[in-house]
């Protein structure tokens, strides 16, 4: 009886549709609409970071075709441990990742139902209990196949479409009824903060391109259909954010948009103005169905990297096995599920819930952005040195940028110190792990996982 492998199910509009969920997330628009003239924010993070880093997935994943995106690409060019460390440090980033997403996915849809509901954003019990729902919701639809997880990502994306045209006709509707809330500028006062605030969360919330790389073994067409992907979800990523951060600023003044109830404030401001209370709940359901695209779209990407690293002895044996009925690395999806739960529920710990996701924020954004030095590395080798270049310049900013408190950290030294803690726990437990499996691992690892036609 043949072994259970991984089947090719995303076609073009599958991946397309994957590759919005994984990049474009809601959660940045009210960020970004709090610092005016942050338009040109996103425009430079798409020219220096966005398209650079299309143009390395594309060129990385035709050379490595097959599960394992990054790490294949790392260990390829850069040897085994660099490849595991890569690997590891992304994961890390990712489960990070899912509580600060899940945490602002539903304290958002509470703050943007009304009144009624916003107390519930500030319950840790009712906020944290929907949080863990949601991510386990998405990630159970990948697991059991992704003939039916890929619509998760399907639908996300979708709502991702939808949301941000909402944004923009009714931006438009309330500029004709009253005119704009604060002349939109285009361009922000420079300083520290403006460039860390660019470096830090605009350039993150353009990446993503990555994860779809680690999928080459599941599409049907990785050589044709991915590029041609990369290059529409970039597209819209720019769009999206540019016109939506705009939007925002047309219908409430940029320092009255706060980072977390956003969306709440403007639904509210822009219902009012246009006697439509329905605009708050459409705008939560979309919020909401948003979040769980991403959280299905980065969890199944990012399962299959210990499922690589399992097959090549890197890991337990048991992250190397697939489902015999649902052909998906199972084992690798549970992990990533324990290890977000764990970390959602352990950072809240000790601190106020805005302090809790700042530092979430900063540490996803340390580790989410170290593995982007070996990525552009790759990119380097594969002939892409202009991406190379662009591409490293920009994660050594966001890196040190992550770094710098924000006005809301009371207590600096214990922000400091949760992020080197955290940092180097990451980096430790991989040399731990890695030492340990490296041992039995065959000397000559295979090139790629070949998947079932």
């Amino acid at each position: 009886m043949a072994e259970p492998t991984l089947k090719r199910e995303l076609g073009l509009r599958d991946l397309t549709l994957f590759c919005i969920a994984c990049i474009v997330g809601a959660r940045w628009i009210p960020a970004a609409a709090h610092v005016p003239g942050s338009i040109t924010l996103w425009l430079l993070a798409a020219i220096f970071f966005a398209v650079p880093l299309a143009v390395a997935v594309a060129a990385l994943t035709v050379k490595y075709p097959g599960a394992g995106g990054l790490y294949l690409w790392t260990r390829g060019d850069f040897g085994p441990w660099h490849g595991f460390l890569c690997f590891w440090v992304y994961w890390m980033g990712i489960a990070v990742w899912f509580p600060t997403a899940a945490i602002f996915y539903m304290n958002a849809g509470f703050y943007t139902l009304g009144p009624s509901y916003a107390h519930m954003g500030d319950n840790r019990f009712y906020l944290l209990s929907v949080a863990l729902l949601a991510i386990w919701i998405a990630l159970a639809s990948n697991m059991v196949g992704l003939k039916v997880g890929k619509w998760t990502q399907n639908i996300g994306g979708t709502a991702t479409w939808l949301l941000g045209a909402l944004l923009v006709a009714i931006a438009a509707m309330v500029w004709m009824h009253r005119g704009s809330a604060a002349p939109v500028q285009l361009f922000p006062a420079w300083n520290w903060g403006t460039l860390s605030f660019g470096a830090a969360s605009v350039a993150y919330a353009m990446s993503g391109m990555e994860a779809a790389g680690s999928m080459g073994a599941e599409m049907r067409d990785p050589k044709r259909d991915l590029p041609r992907a990369a290059w529409i979800a970039s597209a819209f990523a720019v769009l999206f954010y540019a016109l939506g951060t705009v939007a925002l600023q047309v219908i409430v003044r940029p320092e009255k948009i706060s980072e977390l109830g956003g969306f709440g404030q403007v639904s509210e401001a822009a219902g009012t103005v246009l006697g439509a209370a329905w605009l708050s709940p459409l705008i939560a359901l979309m919020i909401l169905v948003c979040g769980v695209g991403q959280f299905g779209g980065l969890g199944a990407s990012v399962s299959r990297l210990p499922f690589v690293a399992g097959v090549d002895q890197l890991l337990p044996e048991a992250f190397s096995r697939i489902h015999p009925r649902w052909g998906t690395p199972h084992i690798s999806i549970l992990a990533l599920g324990a290890v977000a739960t764990f970390l959602l529920a352990i950072y809240q710990l000790g601190d106020t819930m805005r302090a809790a996701y700042d530092e979430l924020v900063s540490l996803m954004v340390i580790t989410g952005f170290l593995p982007y030095i070996y990525i552009f590395g790759s990119a380097w080798k594969a002939g892409k040195r202009l991406s190379a270049i662009s591409g490293w310049a920009i994660t050594v900013l966001a890196i040190v940028s992550s770094v710098v408190p924000t006005a809301e950290i009371s207590n600096v030294w214990l922000f400091e110190g949760k992020l080197a803690a955290g940092t180097a726990a990451v980096i430790a437990s991989a040399w731990l792990v890695y030492r340990r499996h490296a041992r039995v691992a065959p000397a000559v690892l295979p090139p790629v996982i070949v998947p079932r036609p």
